[in-house]
């Protein structure tokens, strides 16, 4: 893979910073919602929100698809939903001439940006439909193969789990989103301004700023932006820090964490860490830019074990003491 030159990183952090300010025009706060959306699009990943309802996920997702010219769907989990409504099914089709023929019916997940809405209420063979398509970005239906359209970009939200009538994502799931972020309710100031946009007047309609070609040329950029070995070291070191049975482990991962990040996580630390980097208009990774992304990309792969859960330890308290020691 080519490293890109300053003119190409330029480009991307220009073309970047438009995208982000025309999101921005509509999105009211959720900094950290909207950075890892952009993160997770020019990288090629797949974004898990966590927090309550009505925080605007669905306008994140819409605004993101309009700006960039791409087709979107939201689609509501819930305990009805069945594989066939999430990727389609054959259905008999009827001629002029009287011939029946089966037909596949495209289901939503056939659009480039998926809103996959309160992922955890719906059933577990439906997430593993899901799964499927964010793994392989194509789908299996009887003996047929479909790919899916490029750029492909899932963006699930979770509800708490101490809400009622959800069923917890299993950690292969969890494993396949390049970075999680949790939303808070807005601040009154923030309150005030989602007011003063969507009830004294009507929302400014979204300008299309990309399109999913020169997303694709945003991820081969972001792709090729170096990192020199003693940062992928220390990458290693980070994801590596986070098994109870490593000598960097810090003693409280050692007390609360049952299973570390797997090599997922690694991979998302320094995909991301790239993208960061290129964001900034810098030629390599620097230190600042794996710490910017850490958190993100490993808080849901830590899975406590009891001590942790009853404690209600805090993922990203044991990242943080892990990048204070690794990355300084």
């Amino acid at each position: 893979m080519s490293t890109p030159t300053q003119q190409q990183v330029s480009d991307f952090q220009r073309d970047l910073d438009t995208l982000r300010g025309e999101l921005t025009r509509v999105i009211v706060g959720q900094t950290d919602a909207v950075e890892a959306a952009l993160t997770a699009v020019v990288v090629g990943g797949h974004l898990l929100i966590e927090g309550p309802p009505g925080l605007g996920k669905t306008t994140l997702v819409e605004t993101l698809a309009e700006a960039l010219q791409l087709t979107s769907q939201r689609v509501p989990f819930t305990p009805d939903l069945t594989p066939a409504d999430l990727l389609g099914t054959y259905v008999v089709m009827e001629s002029a001439a009287g011939r029946r023929t089966f037909e596949f019916q495209k289901g939503p997940i056939f659009s480039h940006l998926v809103l996959a809405d309160h992922i955890n209420r719906g059933l577990p063979k439906t997430q593993s439909a899901l799964l499927e398509a964010m793994e392989g970005e194509e789908i299996s239906v009887a003996t047929e193969d479909f790919s899916l359209p490029q750029p492909f970009f899932v963006l699930a939200t979770q509800n708490p789990l101490e809400m009622e009538g959800t069923y917890p994502l299993p950690e292969p799931q969890l494993d396949r989103f390049l970075l999680k972020v949790r939303v808070a309710p807005p601040s009154e100031e923030e309150l005030e301004e989602i007011l003063e946009r969507t009830t004294d007047e009507p929302p400014p309609p979204t300008r299309a700023v990309l399109d999913g070609a020169r997303i694709l040329e945003m991820r081969a950029v972001a792709a090729g932006v170096p990192i020199s070995s003693e940062l992928r070291r220390a990458a290693v070191t980070c994801v590596a820090a986070t098994h109870p049975g490593h000598d960097r482990a810090p003693e409280a991962v050692r007390r609360f964490v049952r299973y570390g990040a797997s090599p997922r996580g690694a991979q998302a630390l320094v995909r991301c860490a790239k993208a960061a980097a290129a964001a900034a208009g810098r030629e390599a990774v620097e230190r600042a830019d794996l710490l910017a992304v850490c958190h993100e990309a490993i808080r849901h792969r830590l899975i406590l074990n009891y001590e942790g859960q009853a404690e209600g330890v805090d993922p990203d308290t044991l990242i943080t003491a892990i990048a204070e020691d690794v990355l300084g």
